[in-house]
């Protein structure tokens, strides 16, 4: 299968990313979680100025502030989860998990992930193995569980892990410097982890993201990744919150 979608991080307010998908053969493109109006239309016009999509993964301001304005700008469609449509701004098309969603050539996959929402979902891009998961999975990490409970969360990183191993990890936030001490911290024998730990450092250092990672490096090193069951991952959330 070639690839087809890209992703591009677009830093967004004190420490979000949206980000900016392209269909390669086609040139249609999607934005994720545009809080910031300015700084989105800034990354859309620098590509070209064509914006067909704009992805929801949840209701948070952090992630949707920008989105009404961008959809004037550029008469993008909106796509967001129907089982939260009551608290995201107004949907051209509600999705629920097992639905796809088109852009251009490819199509993407809605995967139900609640944990740190109730109606949080993400979507995965098979033909460029592009995971916007958002405030789900971050690297080395997860999202607080502010609606939902342990095994919401579980199931949901459950999902995300059984996905190809080169999957991109695009998350909405750079969590990642933070989310290395604590996983230090909670699995200090793993080598594979310190070995990211100090090149998340070394990245950060000398000003550059470190997002999207690779699945497959995350199942490595990530604690919340390889919590056995749902008390553990309990009970890692829980240190974390207080760290």
């Amino acid at each position: 299968m070639a690839f087809m979608v890209t992703a591009q991080a677009i830093p967004i307010l004190s420490d979000n990313y949206a980000w900016l998908l392209r269909d390669e053969p086609s040139g249609a493109t999607a934005v994720v979680d545009p809080a910031d109006a300015a700084a989105v239309s800034r990354a859309i016009d620098a590509a070209g100025g064509r914006l067909d999509l704009i992805l929801l993964t949840h209701h948070h301001d952090d992630h949707i502030a920008g989105v009404n304005a961008v959809r004037a700008r550029y008469g993008a469609r909106v796509v967001g989860a129907a089982a939260d449509a009551r608290r995201l701004p107004k949907l051209d098309v509600a999705v629920r998990e097992g639905d796809t969603v088109t852009l251009g050539g490819a199509e993407g996959q809605v995967i139900d992930t609640p944990g740190h929402t109730i109606g949080h979902i993400s979507f995965y891009f098979p033909n460029g193995h592009v995971l916007l998961c958002a405030d789900t999975l971050f690297s080395l990490g997860c999202g607080r569980l502010l609606e939902g409970t342990p095994a919401d969360m579980f199931a949901s990183l459950r999902k995300l892990a059984a996905l190809p191993p080169d999957t991109l990890v695009c998350c909405g936030h750079e969590y990642t410097e933070s989310n290395a001490r604590f996983a230090v911290h909670a699995d200090p024998d793993n080598v594979a982890l310190a070995a990211f730990a100090a090149g998340v450092r070394a990245a950060r250092q000398a000003g550059r993201p470190t997002v999207p990672s690779r699945l497959g490096d995350e199942l490595a090193v990530n604690p919340f990744l390889r919590a056995p069951d749902v008390a553990a991952l309990a009970k890692l959330r829980a240190a974390k919150d207080t760290f």
